[in-house]
């Protein structure tokens, strides 16, 4: 009988452990998605994308992320770019579940590669402004999205509710595609409101000395709204971060936007689509899809737009708040103490009276307490990112390089080391200051930085020195990677307000091909670095052969 309780017992227990197995298979498995943006994290409707996408999924939903950075290169080349890092990674992650797009461009790449890298894979799209074609793919059983539909009549309707002295109606864009786009609907709209003159300032025909002044000029019978502002015609690019500072400090009227990015920073707002609800419904869309519904049965979804101002701005142009429709959301709302206690206060009066001492020490005692937090939380991150981060450039620092290179050679990765030294340094410093040397450091630092993917991460190695680390061996991505690094000095420099030729010399050393300790591997590119500064410079040499020409 024992025997038989034990092997009950023991069968009990192998149904449980099974039973259990299932549960946490169930609830890892909630599927893998990947976003692909138009953009990049430097334009801040990328984020709010991302947050509504990652609010609108499950907590265990796997996300990769993929950016085309359209606003800096052309299409060409942004879906080169990521056809190439597709066409690796695809080859060595899981399947997805769901690809999920964000902007036309995006779009337009999954259409074009979809037979080689997405076949039979549910799409959902976001921020799409085309709304005929958003419309045509809707009709694939596979494809469903958010339309983004940006309405100027509405904007214009709500600037006269708020301005009604205005006269003018000033458009901020420039020659970018979407500003040619958005150029031909703003002059549309003129039919419909014949009492303004519309009017544009061009950002790419301005420099930026002339952009801080026109905008400056603008008088208070102008609306004054923003379309789209990447690049002036001093060369001076901009993200959306640092359009909208550049008109929140140079302009003296209100400035309108039809999304909702950037107006808790200074912009008035106005009737935006909000990315961040794009994100969501797309979210939700995905999350629905992973749970087993059809594609075909999830509805194209309209673009989320709704009334949204910043109270700040309101208050700083004496615009009456009462003139808003009841459905605006407000942003940086000084709540008064009377609307945040207004119930409770009458009666509570007295017993607050009694307690004010006593609640004034202890809400002393917590804020106290929070500010010492919060202080050495802060600290705390900024000693971080100062111990792994080279200040000038931005870069990993040399101790982030040492400790990442010696994980990988500890794991056996294989990979490959490129070690760029600027040319001729010493005399960029001795000719134009140091000041120049810090501009150029800066410079090639920048252009590193938008190398970086998944497989290649940059590093400020020491003074004129830089470094790249990839994650691979494979000779086309090495020699690919390779002239990649050389075009890091392709375009001039603007050294002391002018444009320079700046060229560097670059060594390459692969592991475990060329060396199996990291300290062999750093000696090996720094030789194969050398012998290009032996050969003339300017070029990139692998270790043990003969130099590229540039």
């Amino acid at each position: 009988m024992k025997r038989v309780y034990l092997a009950l017992i023991f069968c009990i227990g192998i149904i449980l452990l099974h039973g259990m197995g299932l549960q946490v298979q169930a609830a890892e498995e909630q599927g893998r998605v990947l976003f692909i943006s138009s953009y990049s994290y430097g334009w801040d409707t990328v984020q709010l994308q991302i947050d509504g996408l990652i609010e609108g999924l499950s907590d265990n939903t796997v996300v990769d992320y993929e950016f085309m950075d359209t606003k800096r290169l052309d299409y060409e080349t942004a879906a080169q770019l990521l056809y190439d890092r597709l066409a690796y990674s695809l080859s060595v992650v899981d399947p997805y579940d769901v690809i999920v797009v964000g902007d036309d461009a995006a779009l337009q790449f999954v259409m074009d590669y979809r037979a080689e890298f997405f076949d039979g894979i549910p799409i959902v799209f976001e921020g799409i402004n085309n709304l005929e074609w958003a419309g045509e793919l809707a009709e694939d059983p596979l494809i469903t999205g958010v339309v983004e539909e940006l309405s100027l009549e509405k904007n214009i309707e709500l600037a006269i509710q708020l301005q009604p002295q205005a006269t003018r109606i000033i458009a901020i864009l420039d020659d970018s595609l979407t500003g040619q786009t958005e150029r031909e609907n703003f002059y549309k709209a003129q039919e419909l409101f014949p009492d303004l003159t519309f009017g544009e300032i061009n950002v790419s025909n301005c420099s930026t000395a002339d952009l801080r002044t026109r905008l400056w000029q603008q008088q208070r019978d102008t609306i004054l709204i923003f379309i789209v502002m990447t690049e002036d015609k001093s060369g001076k690019k901009y993200t959306n971060r640092e359009a909208i500072h550049t008109l929140v400090d140079y302009a003296n009227i209100p400035v309108m936007r039809m999304v909702d990015c950037g107006v808790e920073e200074g912009l008035l707002g106005g009737y935006v689509v909000s990315m961040r609800k794009s994100g969501l419904i797309a979210g939700q869309m995905t999350a629905s899809i992973i749970q087993g519904m059809d594609p075909a049965q999830i509805p194209l979804a309209d673009s989320p737009n709704v009334y949204y101002i910043n109270e700040e701005v309101m208050r700083e142009f004496s615009l009456d708040m009462h003139k808003l429709p009841e459905e605006t959301e407000i942003v940086n709302h000084q709540i008064t103490f009377w609307e945040r206690y207004e119930n409770i206060l009458i009666p509570l009066l007295v017993f607050v009276l009694s307690m004010v001492v006593v609640l004034g020490i202890v809400i002393y005692d917590n804020l106290h307490r929070r500010k010492l937090m919060e202080e050495l939380e802060g600290n705390r991150s900024i000693m971080e990112a100062a111990s792994q981060h080279d200040f000038l450039t931005g870069l990993h620092n040399r101790s982030k390089f040492v400790a990442d290179l010696t994980q990988i050679i500890e794991q056996e990765i294989p990979c490959t080391l490129f070690m760029l030294d600027i040319d001729n340094f010493k005399n960029i410093n001795d000719v134009y200051g140091h000041i120049a040397g810090d501009e150029a450091l800066k410079q090639v630092g920048a252009r590193m930085k938008a190398m970086q993917s998944q497989i290649l991460t940059p590093y400020r190695y020491a003074g004129d020195e830089f470094i790249m680390v990839l994650l691979s061996e494979q000779g086309k991505i090495v020699e690919k990677t390779a002239y990649g690094c050389r075009r890091v000095f392709a375009e001039d420099f603007m050294i002391r307000g002018a444009k320079r030729k700046v060229t560097g010399s670059i060594g390459i050393a692969s592991y475990p091909k060329d060396a199996d300790t990291m300290e062999q591997l750093i000696i090996c590119a720094d030789k194969a670095m050398y012998q290009v500064k032996k050969s003339g410079k300017n070029k990139f040499a692998f270790y043990g052969q003969e130099t590229e020409n540039t």
